[in-house]
């Protein structure tokens, strides 16, 4: 009986290290250093807590990532920008977003009321899921009409961050005090309501400036 739950436990673990070793060399490399960011940002953050909430999309992220990839991989260029999303995340798990001290200097010397990583989050939480759905969207020529092409992607970025919003409200909900670094608003009234704006500039920025740069990396795939 043992020796045979050992083989139902090992075959799964040896399917997943082939899944791996079969990537190519870049990929292999981003994985490598998505680890060492997420092992450098657990060394001593300010609350594990908020670490872990804050960390863990990127984790959750990366499984789907590796689980899907036989069925479809993205291109290095878009998953470029994830591992810099996830750097992004890091981050601000270490330090929480309204203590990362480049942004405490910014505040300093332009003045701010406030620390404005978590702005920077934002803004690639809906950037780099635009560059997702762009290329899926391309690749299995999901969408037809080509004039609601980028609306259609700035709309389900859009979704996506109201969605997160949702989420944080509930973590606040059930976590109470322990969630305000997490929620990282700082006493602004209108915290929520910017987030979603930021993520909507992300995405748009993505569809008018990188779409072209995105189009070549798809093109050569081919």
């Amino acid at each position: 009986m043992f020796s045979i739950s050992s083989n139902n436990l090992y075959l799964p673990l040896y399917h997943y290290t082939i899944q791996i070793n079969q990537m190519p060399k870049s990929l292999r490399l981003y994985l490598a250093l998505f680890f060492i960011g997420l092992i450098l940002s657990a060394i001593q953050p300010k609350e594990y807590f908020t670490w872990f909430l804050e960390v863990l999309p990127a984790i959750l992220g990366l499984l789907i990532l590796i689980f899907t990839y036989k069925r479809f991989s993205f291109t290095n260029f878009t998953y470029g920008f994830i591992l810099l999303h996830c750097y992004i995340l890091f981050i601000g798990g270490h330090y929480t977003y309204a203590e990362v001290p480049l942004f405490d200097w910014f505040k300093e010397v332009l003045h701010q009321s406030r620390n404005n990583y978590d702005k920077v989050g934002h803004f690639m939480q809906g950037f780099v899921p635009a560059m997702l759905v762009r290329e899926l969207f391309i690749r299995k020529k999901v969408v037809a009409n080509q004039g609601f092409f980028n609306f259609i992607i700035v709309a389900i970025c859009l979704a996506i961050s109201a969605a997160y919003e949702w989420l944080e409200w509930g973590v606040s909900l059930c976590t109470g005090d322990g969630s305000d670094a997490f929620l990282g608003t700082q006493g602004y009234v209108w915290d929520t309501q910017s987030d979603m704006l930021f993520a909507t500039i992300g995405a748009i920025c993505m569809v008018v400036f990188f779409s072209k740069l995105q189009d070549k990396a798809i093109a050569s795939l081919k």
